[in-house]
């Protein structure tokens, strides 16, 4: 009987199992944060941006000097640029960012507003555009984990809802890849180009000390905008 009532009382004193804290459902849409899971696709992979590659649209470059500062996607009548920025990790930048993105606007004669979009506030409104008379934009941005990624919305997809979802679509579906390494905010995350085109660019690049023993062959093109 004693023995019984000792492995009673131990059998209370042990601790009521923890339970485990379920894991947080993924996300239904993004930009992705490389570290999170986010679904398998064919996407480009500029190192610190990964575009998902739809039919019909065409990914060029930005170029600042020697280096890769953001991509611009472009159907039919209407573009998307993106850039990714460091951003600290107690807080976002988009509210900076956009206050600043409207007083440049306004100083080159723009028209801009703030407005509820899919991604929360955006800026629409007009800018000018030489030879172009004025031209619709809208700047969104997502606030990530120690990124920031700025969008920007041009031509018919600016204006027209419908031809706008395409491009709305691509932003849910890009990776941002942060890196490790210190940054300071609103330092661009650095951008290269993918293997296959620094392949091609290098075999060009050694081509062109050799002899050109055939002038009418065309090399390697890599498509940028500057």
């Amino acid at each position: 009987m004693f023995r019984r009532r000792r492995a009673a009382r131990e059998r209370q004193a042990e601790p009521a199992p923890v339970e485990e804290a379920a894991p947080e459902p993924m996300r239904d849409s993004g930009p992705w944060d490389a570290d999170e899971p986010h679904p398998d696709r064919d996407r480009v992979d500029l190192g610190g941006l990964r575009l998902p590659v739809i039919e019909g649209f065409e990914i060029q470059v930005n170029v600042a000097g020697d280096q890769i500062v953001g991509a611009v996607v472009l159907g039919g009548d209407s573009a998307l640029q993106v850039h990714a920025f460091a951003a600290p990790k107690s807080s976002g930048i988009w509210d900076e960012v956009r206050a600043e993105l409207a007083e440049g606007v306004r100083a080159v004669n723009g028209t801009v507003s703030e407005r509820e979009g899919p991604f929360g506030v955006e800026l629409a409104g007009e800018v000018p555009v030489e030879g172009q008379g004025r031209q619709p934009v809208r700047y969104l941005g997502v606030d990530g984990p120690r990124w920031f990624l700025r969008a920007v919305i041009s031509g018919k997809a600016a204006a027209d809802p419908a031809a706008g979802e395409a491009l709305e679509g691509l932003i849910r579906d890009i990776v941002v890849v942060r890196g490790d390494e210190p940054m300071a905010p609103k330092e661009p995350i650095r951008l290269q180009l993918p293997a296959e085109a620094r392949q091609a660019v290098e075999q060009h690049a050694a081509r062109q000390k050799t002899p050109d023993l055939n002038p009418f062959q065309r090399g390697p093109e890599i498509t940028e905008t500057r």
